[in-house]
């Protein structure tokens, strides 16, 4: 069990009178070289002490959940900032990172919640499942068999790639394993789903910076501002402290929704009736530096990523985290709608080309039957999928796990 010490934070934020529009342009280039370590608190809606000392590294690994890789060199050139998180690292280089990680496990979840997680799992993608496992009764192992399969793989959005590359597979698993009955069949799809979505599964390592500092990102309506608040509520069980930052200045309602969920989890929110997101969210860092908080959160407006203005906003945003934190942000999240099927994936490749990703929450899967995006994804663009959501509740927002997913979608 952890020997963690728990921190009180306060919570404030405002509630603007009316919508306030965002200047699209953000900061220029100009604006963020003459922004002072010393004055970036100047937008904080709440007093901050002066900065203390940072952790010592060491000491901020008690929080690890997994293995913590030491720092390599960074790369500050624009090219470097865009790249996936996987690129510029030699093997070697994780290997030895790996081996001199400091490991603390995180609390095994209790059996009872455990099995209310998988059960809301399996009834969240009965939709999809439902579509992929009645192929199987009955059925003979016959070129009609994989003809169905493919409409329903096609069906729930898996996408060409990953349907042909899991029929192929299928295929030579039947044959040289000599299966001859339709269950061992689905037994072997299930075997080479978890397969194929296994490179996605991945922990959100913490600790490794104080504060950890994490950039939310999506369009309009793919629950950002719901999922920060529940990963709020998930930190805060491994006894991490939050402060969220609202840098969603377009909508008023994004602010308050925020303020919200800051209430429930009783953690500071930082917003701004008006203003700059990229001044915002440098504020924001600058307060968590201050009060020592563990992870900061930084909420951004909904876009599209054909807005290219707005996608070039957010680099700037990136662009100036990095100028109040240099290694930051450390991680760089989208949030997607598993409704919105192959648009979803699109979703994926622009904002990992402008911002280089770092990790995805997959939300509103209960009730779709295009759970096979992530087969898509795994297949055309393999970044983690650190959390997936089938539900409302706090409870509802788990970390992926590529077994429990694939048994949800062709177990028994």
């Amino acid at each position: 069990m952890f020997s963690f010490f728990k921190r009180l934070v306060g919570k404030t934020s405002d509630t603007p009178e009316e919508d306030q529009v965002e200047d699209a342009g953000g900061l220029d280039s100009e604006d963020e070289a003459e922004i002072p370590a010393e004055e970036g608190l100047r937008h904080a809606t709440t007093p901050v002490t002066p900065a203390q000392p940072v952790q010592t590294p060491d000491a901020s690994l008690q929080h690890a959940t997994t293995p913590v890789t030491p720092a390599l060199p960074v790369d500050s050139s624009p090219a470097a900032q865009a790249k996936p998180y996987w690129q510029g690292r030699t093997a070697s280089q994780w290997t030895a990172a790996q081996e001199t990680a400091v490991i603390v496990p995180p609390p095994e979840p209790e059996e009872v919640a455990k099995r209310s997680w998988i059960t809301r799992l399996k009834t969240g993608l009965s939709k999809t499942s439902s579509g992929l496992t009645g192929i199987f009764v009955g059925a003979k192992i016959d070129d009609d068999l994989y003809e169905e399969l493919e409409t329903a793989l096609l069906m729930s959005d898996a996408g060409m790639d990953a349907t042909e590359y899991l029929l192929e597979e299928l295929r030579e698993k039947v044959r040289s394993e000599r299966l001859t009955d339709a269950m061992q069949v689905k037994a072997a799809l299930r075997s080479l789903l978890a397969d194929l979505l296994r490179p996605l599964e991945k922990s959100l390592m913490l600790g490794r910076a104080q504060p950890l500092v994490m950039m939310i990102a999506g369009v309009n309506g793919a629950g950002k501002t719901t999922s920060i608040g529940k990963l709020a509520k998930h930190l805060q069980s491994f006894d991490q402290s939050v402060l969220l930052a609202a840098g969603d200045t377009f909508r008023a309602a994004a602010r308050e929704q925020l303020r919200v969920w800051g209430e429930r989890n009783n953690v500071t929110v930082l917003s701004q009736e008006s203003g700059d997101a990229a001044a915002v969210i440098f504020d924001a860092v600058g307060a968590a530096k201050a009060r020592k908080i563990d992870v900061m959160m930084a909420d951004t407006a909904g876009r599209l990523p054909t807005q290219l203005h707005l996608m070039e906003e957010l680099r700037k945003v990136k662009r100036v985290i990095a100028k109040a934190q240099p290694d930051a942000p450390h991680e760089v999240l989208l949030v997607i709608d598993a409704n919105t099927g192959q648009n979803a994936l699109a979703q994926v490749k622009a904002f990992d080309d402008a911002l280089g990703l770092t990790g995805l929450i997959v939300t509103k899967l209960d009730g779709t039957a295009k759970g096979g995006i992530l087969a898509a994804i795994a297949r055309q663009r393999p970044i983690p999928v650190y959390f997936i959501g089938v539900g409302e509740k706090v409870e509802d927002l788990q970390p992926f796990s590529a077994d429990e997913f694939a048994d949800a979608l062709l177990g028994s």
